[in-house]
């Protein structure tokens, strides 16, 4: 799988395109946002970013996106990192009804916030080991969640993840949870390598047309 590092704007990031990918096909996108751990102009630390190793042989006909964030914190630099996830989903090669967004620790919070902030554009999230504005879940009641929290997180605890998703099911959503039990805060490893999660993830298609659509037609990409 051939892999790229490019640059949007002022946000650096490495590209992985599925097998014999052709550029007249479309392709599902996963984009990953990750923790406290990535953040600077290091574009080698994202490279060798264990989330690459951990989905390649699940991501093989999927487009895999994964920014870096150059601030403190990817809330520092929001819009600029909405505005990418919308230039993501509109490359030519991507299926616009399969966009998902991964994210875990400080990408998890922002993977709540982009999923409430896109519902438009983002099919499904994953968000690990974050939490977010649970007074704003109604925005997902139309977007595939799925949760993953370890129970003896310290960083972040896992009721972050429960109030999130008890939020979206009270507003009519269909979130779910999974807390594995005994792990600290590296829950992503696991949910990396859960062949379950992914096909769950790949499975998820937009629900969101007439936004979808009302957004198409105000916001232009050159």
């Amino acid at each position: 799988m051939k892999t790229e590092v490019l640059r949007y704007k002022e946000l650096d990031y490495s590209i992985r395109y599925p097998e014999g990918f052709s550029e007249t096909e479309k392709y599902p996108l996963v984009i990953y946002l990750h923790g406290a751990g990535g953040r600077g102009r290091d574009i080698n630390v994202i490279k060798n970013h264990s989330f690459f190793a951990d989905s390649e042989q699940y991501c093989k006909d999927a487009v895999t996106v994964v920014p870096q964030c150059y601030a403190n914190t990817w809330f520092d630099i929001f819009e600029q990192l909405k505005d990418y996830v919308v230039a993501m989903s509109r490359m030519a090669c991507v299926d616009t009804d399969r966009v998902y967004v991964i994210g875990a620790s400080m990408g998890g919070y922002t993977t709540w916030q982009i999923g409430m902030s896109l519902p438009e554009i983002v099919a499904a999230i994953v968000p690990i080991c974050g939490g977010g504005m649970y007074w704003n879940a109604e925005r997902l009641k139309h977007t595939g969640v799925w949760a993953f929290h370890g129970s003896a997180d310290k960083t972040v605890s896992c009721e972050e993840s429960e109030k999130m998703v008890a939020a979206v099911n009270k507003r009519g959503g269909n979130a779910k949870l999974t807390v594995y039990e005994g792990v600290p805060h590296n829950s992503w490893t696991p949910t990396f390598q859960s062949k379950e999660m992914w096909a769950w993830l790949f499975s998820n298609r937009l629900h969101y047309a007439t936004t979808k659509n009302e957004y198409n037609d105000v916001v232009r990409f050159g």
